[in-house]
């Protein structure tokens, strides 16, 4: 079972902002951002001013929120971090184990529908008729969540790595964003004393020492950043590519005659049958039942059947066999 299924593209220290103040990390290194039920964002000082008066709402999306729910953020993505959250809430309750189901197919029907409901809660997709689906099945399996609840699922046990993996991430990148600024400072501190003492003791012009200082600081600065690195992009399979490995190349032209599509012809040996548009206008469609949202998946909906079936009834009536 894929644990994340969602692109996260990694930003860069300095780009991780509070939306109220617009305070960012590169301004301010210890800023807390913290995250709320909706996955909307706020740094720690923005959500005290927030509950000044005892209660606030959400600044993006204007859902009523209480102090409790904030956290503090652990992913860079919001939208991250709000899909792992409830992904951790609903895999409370469905506990179910592959060894509870009498096939795999049911076992993978039943992933499947977690993954459903985790994405339509986190896209705010049928909301309402979600949060009912839920509420029955707790209500019907309340005796066998009670049971599995205490013991850890594979499922809950890949989340808690990857959680623990990203916490060490961050403190990795702010550890490291944090040396990287006091070598900054450094260097401009040291920069700025050579400058006072050029214009001090030297006998060039001050208009001249201030252009090859300038010089001096740009290519410090380009020699400092070095190569851009390409932006990790990091898939729910645990693949990363690099910006340059994102597009597959597009393939060189084969020698040949090109692909020219021909319509399908079934030989039926046999009279044609109805026209495949007016199946439900004539009735053949009446009493087929209806396909499952299943079969809508795979590609098979009743008219196709329906054709299908027509087809076989009238393939080989013309057929003679050879004596």
């Amino acid at each position: 079972m894929t644990i994340l299924i969602t692109v996260l593209v990694l930003p860069q220290m300095d780009e991780a902002a509070c939306p109220r103040c617009k305070t960012t990390k590169y301004r301010n290194p210890s800023l807390k951002l913290l995250v709320n039920v909706c996955g909307h964002a706020l740094c720690e000082n923005c959500v005290e001013l927030l509950f000044l008066k005892g209660s606030g709402t959400c600044a993006e999306c204007g859902i009523p929120l209480r102090r409790n729910d904030f956290r503090i953020q652990i992913f860079e993505d919001p939208y991250v971090e709000k899909e792992v959250d409830i992904r951790r809430k609903i895999l409370k309750d469905f506990n179910k184990r592959e060894e509870e189901f009498s096939s795999l197919r049911e076992y993978n029907d039943y992933l499947e529908e977690i993954e459903t409901i985790i994405f339509n809660l986190v896209n705010n997709v049928d909301f309402e008729a979600t949060k009912r689906k839920i509420e029955l099945y707790k209500k019907e399996n309340r005796t066998q969540i009670s049971k599995n609840r205490g013991k850890i699922s594979r499922d809950e046990e890949e989340l808690e790595i990857l959680l623990e993996q990203e916490k060490q991430q961050t403190h990795f990148r702010k550890q490291q964003f944090l040396e990287e600024e006091k070598e900054i400072k450094k260097s401009r501190l040291k920069q700025k004393e050579a400058l006072i003492d050029d214009l001090m003791f030297s006998d060039l012009p001050a208009g001249q020492i201030l252009a090859s200082h300038v010089s001096n600081v740009k290519e410090t600065e380009i020699s400092r950043r070095g190569p851009t690195k390409p932006t990790v992009v990091q898939f729910s399979t645990g693949i990363t590519l690099g910006q340059k490995e994102t597009f597959i190349p597009i393939p060189k032209e084969p020698d040949g005659e090109l692909y020219v599509y021909r319509e399908l012809v079934v030989p039926l040996c046999g009279p044609n049958p109805p026209i495949y548009d007016m199946l439900e206008a004539n009735g053949y469609t009446k009493h087929v039942r209806t396909s499952s949202e299943t079969e809508k998946a795979g590609g098979f909906t009743s008219k196709l059947a329906c054709y299908r079936a027509l087809q076989e009834g009238v393939c080989g009536l013309y057929f003679i066999p050879k004596q």
